[in-house]
Formats: structure tokens, sequence, C-alpha cells
């Protein structure tokens, strides 16, 4: 074990970085005495960290929920930026949140910052803007990848080294061992305030035309602690009872007895697929995203969908406004065609080994022997 102290400030943007987050912070702390400041929600927090702000502060999706907030936003980074200055830390890991990592990063290299710092979770460059991957490398040291093609994807175009440190969903959710013939559908409808508000409609359009369906038992949403209030409320007024969850052992619960899911693409479909749990994911994207989406020609949206390289689960993508009948439609189908869902689950059953492995050329690794290992002072080398 390393004699000498680590100084980390980490930051996350949402709960699925928040969870990441509180990974690393546990296994650092395994390994070596740590001294802690940044930025994160409950799962940090049960960690040890006292967070600077607020992490909802920093959960926007789109370019207009970015505009919206943009002075909150600009504000938080100069104060991280004075909070990462005054620290000095050994480390600086940034988990998801693209563009105000970005930001972050280099600020801090204009003010001489000459620390490490680690993104954690590769930015979609082999998607969305792939002359981006050289200019990281002038902002962070490395990337910790979760999908295990991105490594040879950002050698591939010239980004930082990146090394793939494996899902932490493969831990939160084990493959279920049988798939319930009825039960309820799981309405997912994101973690971010703009996108909520942009799908929630078309799942109640959803849960209203479906309710009867043979195969349902119900409807059940999942959502972080903090969103519960908000959606509970949101939902109280629809024609058809949705019972909002939230916290590890609900979530988990949901999972195991859903008999499918509508899910926002995002990691909750990759949740959704690691679990064995049949889906469709839908988008309702704002303007700047549906000009993302022509320009760069994405072939799909859904994680499973691009790691296997194959239209496992229907997308379902809209722009603003939606029409809500051809999610219905898909929903139905799912459920009804008897191959629909073994055919998923057989897919969802290759992902999982894949992304338990890694790939060939770039084996999975543990995200804080990792981190150790690229600072000479704490590793021994």
């Amino acid at each position: 074990m390393p004699a000498e102290a680590l100084s980390l400030f980490i930051l996350a943007g949402e709960p699925s970085g928040d969870r990441i987050g509180a990974a690393v912070i546990a296994g650092l702390r395994q390994r070596t005495e740590l001294t802690l400041a940044g930025v994160g929600g409950s799962a940090m927090g049960d960690e040890g960290l006292r967070s600077l702000f607020p992490m909802s502060d920093l959960s926007v999706m789109g370019f207009s929920d970015v505009v919206r907030r943009l002075p909150l936003l600009l504000w938080r980074v100069r104060q991280t930026v004075r909070a990462i200055l005054r620290q000095w830390p050994d480390l600086v890991v940034l988990i998801d949140s693209q563009v105000f990592s970005a930001a972050i990063a280099k600020r801090l290299r204009r003010a001489g910052y000459a620390g490490r710092i680690v993104l954690y979770v590769a930015p979609a460059v082999w998607a969305w803007k792939p002359e981006r991957a050289p200019e990281l490398k002038a902002l962070f040291n490395e990337v910790l990848a979760v999908l295990p093609f991105e490594p040879a994807a950002m050698a591939r175009l010239g980004g930082p080294p990146t090394a793939y440190v494996a899902h932490p969903a493969l831990q939160r959710f084990p493959f279920r061992e049988q798939k319930p013939g009825r039960g309820p559908l799981l309405l997912l409808p994101g973690s971010r305030i703009g996108e909520i508000r942009r799908t929630l409609p078309l799942l109640r359009e959803v849960a209203e035309r479906l309710q009867d369906h043979p195969r349902i038992d119900g409807f059940v949403l999942p959502t972080p602690a903090a969103l519960r209030g908000h959606l509970a409320a949101e939902t109280a007024a629809w024609a058809v009872p949705v019972r909002v969850v939230s916290g590890e052992a609900e979530t988990l619960g949901s999972f195991a007895m859903a008999v499918a899911a509508v899910a926002v693409t995002g990691t909750v479909t990759l949740e959704l697929a690691l679990a064995g749990v049949p889906m469709v994911t839908t988008y309702v994207a704002d303007a700047g995203q549906a000009k993302r989406f022509a320009r760069y020609k994405v072939q799909y949206v859904a994680l499973p969908n691009i790691i296997l390289d194959a239209p496992v689960v229907p997308e379902i993508l809209f722009s603003d406004p939606p029409e809500p009948g051809r999610l219905v439609e898909a929903v139905r189908d799912l459920l009804d065609r008897p191959t629909a869902d073994a055919t998923q689950l057989a897919a969802f059953r290759r992902l999982r080994s894949l992304m338990e492995t890694g790939a060939p050329e770039a084996p999975a690794e543990d995200p804080a022997e990792r981190l150790l290992a690229t600072l000479p002072r704490l590793s021994g080398s």
C-alpha cells in the first residue's frame, strides 16, 4: 500500500456519475490514504465527500437546456477551478458532464495546473465531432472508458491514452435468471429536467393506451431520489396509476419484476440490457440535437445497439413535437411478437460477456488501480 496520501478532486454531474465517483473513492481508500474534495451527490456523500455545490446544478441535456442555465454553469465552472487551484491536488477526476469537464480542464491548464487530469467516461467523439479527439490531448492526461470499443476508437482518432475500466452497472445489475411472462412496464424518462419535460407526455400516452394489455401488470417509474417528488406530482394526474420508486433496492426490484421497459436513450438502456430487461428506447431531440443527428448521420443512439453494432433495441426518435403512436406500436410489438424479447435477451447476454472482459486490445482494468498506476509517487514505480 502506498505510504503517502493521495490528494484528490473528483466531480460528477449526474446520478450515474455520482455512483461511479463513489466507487472510485471507495476503491482508492482501500489502497491509500485520501484527501478528498469535489462535487457529487448522495452516493459520493456516503463516501465522505462534502460537495462544493449541489450536483443537480450541472444536470443539463441538450443545447436549449445549456442556454437556459448558462449563467449558473459559468459561475460553477469558475467556482470549481478556484477550488482546485487552492487545493492543487495530485489528481483531478472529472466524471462525464463533458462540456463542463472540458471547460474546467481548459481553465486549469491555462492557469498553469500541472497535476494529472483524468476524464472518466469517454466523450462520444466516435459519433459526434471526431475532430475533437486530438484536442482532448491538451486537456486530459488519460481517459477512462466504460465502453469496450472506446480505447481503440480514441487511438484511431488521435485522442489521449484511453483505458477500459468496465462499466459500474455490471456490478449493480445482475442478469435475470427468469423472464416474467407478465409484470409491470417500466417507464424511464431520464434524469435531466429537460429530457423529462420532453419525454413524459410520450410515456403518459404509452401507459394510458396500453393499460389493458394482458402482459402488463401496472406501471413503475424508477428515478433518482431527488426527482421522486417531482415525478410523483407529474404523474398523479394521469388516467392510469404509476408507482414512482427510487433507491437501490426499489430500482433493482422493479428491474427484476418488469415485463419490459420504455426508456430514454442513455445509461439506463445499458443497465436494462445488462439486467436482461427487454425494451424500446426513445428520445425527443431539441433543435440543436436534431441538427447533430442529421450532420453526423448517426446510425444508432441506444448504447446496446452501439456496442453490438446491430439494431437490437427499437429506437423511436422524435423531434419536438413528437407523435406518440409510433412509440406505442413499438412497445406493443415487443410484447406481442413471440420472438421479439427472446431475440433481445440473446443479444444482451453477448453484450454482458463483452463488457465483462473488454476487447482483446483493451481488456478490462480496475479503475482505482489504473488511477494509481499513473501516479509514480503513489504507485511504487
